[in-house]
């Protein structure tokens, strides 16, 4: 026999399971429905270098989501360089507190862009120093940045550490202990996201950055898909060739993509894509020649687009399997040939549908004042 005291309390439990199981369904439909839209997201990123505040635009708004602004150089001891020598301040920190940024930022918070700081090193003896003592290095590094991100509204912070020796294994441990506590830092502070920069060879050999280690710190991972050849190639080619790896290129962007997507989730990847290519100096007309030592140079689009309109000589071909802009033409002068690779608004096409066909986060601009008049354009679709 059940007490009955018993008995309204299963009344109670009864009515509880009924009404769980009616808003059940309705609290599934949201949680999906937040996670939709959060899946659809896509992070258009534009690189802003102080080299190029004079070319850029004052408001990039209509093409990206995020502006980030390269950037401030960060020294062995985890501080950040604002004096190159004593008498004159470091380019980057220039910039940014003499107000030559100021339009750039104010425009960006007016149309809800994001706004993204970057800290970069290239010199691999001061990225040692920094990583010989990872924790400490990191907080020193926070400590002076944070105060920075907060007075001129950055909400990203942006790490482009790029190595060019060999390391060794610890060096790779210590920085992804360096990654790890400059994010428990951010999220401490409430400062935002952090997004990290990778080169497509970090995805094929034992680089700096293990990918893997890193990747739950990072809420953005940009891969910089481009100089896949450069000024000191060996060869003339692409910046950053479509397709083609094993054929007509050594590698190419869909395969970096692809090695990343083994990696990582598509959702924090972010696909590089270069506004520039490069031109050679050849002694003739062969496609990939060996260039003339010594005169390779960059070629922006916003140049190339201009120099085509009034060059009568030039012999131009849009290479499919690259999907980026061949130009041979001869120096009357001299007598050599030139050579030039470059991408335009095709190539961009091109990219934006890779982005999208592999599902990823979305898609970052190298950089911000060499693009020509329509290169941007898909952008005003894929931007979310």
């Amino acid at each position: 026999m059940i007490n009955k005291l018993f008995i309204p309390f299963i009344g109670l439990l009864i009515g509880v399971v009924i009404g769980l199981y009616s808003i059940i369904p309705q609290i599934t439909k949201n949680i999906t429905l937040i996670h939709t839209k959060d899946a659809g997201k896509k992070q258009v990123i534009g690189f802003l270098p102080y080299w190029l505040l004079n070319k850029a635009k004052s408001n990039y708004s209509d093409y990206i989501t995020t502006l980030t602004y390269f950037g401030l150089n960060v020294g062995g001891n985890g501080n950040i360089i604002k004096l190159a020598n004593p008498q004159e301040k470091d380019p980057g920190w220039n910039a940014l507190s003499s107000g030559k940024l100021d339009t750039f930022l104010t425009n960006a918070r007016k149309n809800n862009v994001k706004l993204s700081l970057l800290l970069s090193s290239g010199d691999s003896e001061s990225i040692n120093q920094l990583l010989a003592n990872p924790i400490g290095h990191a907080n020193t590094l926070m400590k002076d940045v944070m105060p920075i991100m907060k007075r001129y509204s950055f909400t990203d912070l942006n790490l482009d550490i790029e190595y060019t020796a060999t390391p060794a294994a610890i060096t790779q441990k210590h920085f992804t202990q360096f990654v790890q506590t400059i994010k428990q830092q951010i999220n401490s502070h409430h400062l935002g996201t952090l997004t990290i920069e990778i080169s497509p060879t970090d995805v094929i050999k034992q680089e700096i950055i293990n990918i893997q280690s890193i990747a739950p710190f990072a809420d953005a991972i940009v891969l910089m898909a481009y100089d896949y050849h450069s000024p000191t190639s060996n060869v003339t080619g692409p910046v950053a060739p479509l397709n083609g790896a094993g054929i007509s290129s050594e590698y190419d962007v869909t395969t970096a993509v692809e090695k990343s997507l083994q990696i990582m989730q598509p959702e924090k990847l972010i696909l590089g894509i270069p506004l520039y290519g490069y031109e050679w100096e050849t002694l003739n007309t062969a496609v990939r020649s060996a260039p003339i030592p010594g005169t390779g140079v960059m070629a922006s689009n916003n140049r190339m687009e201009s120099f085509l309109s009034s060059c009568a000589t030039c012999s131009a071909f849009f290479d499919n399997e690259a999907q980026e802009v061949f130009v041979v033409y001869q120096n009357q002068d001299t007598g050599t040939y030139h050579q030039i690779s470059f991408p335009n608004q095709e190539s961009m096409k091109a990219k934006v549908t890779l982005a999208n066909t592999k599902q990823l986060g979305g898609v970052a601009l190298w950089a911000l004042g060499y693009e020509g008049s329509n290169i941007l354009d898909p952008l005003v679709t894929y931007k979310p």
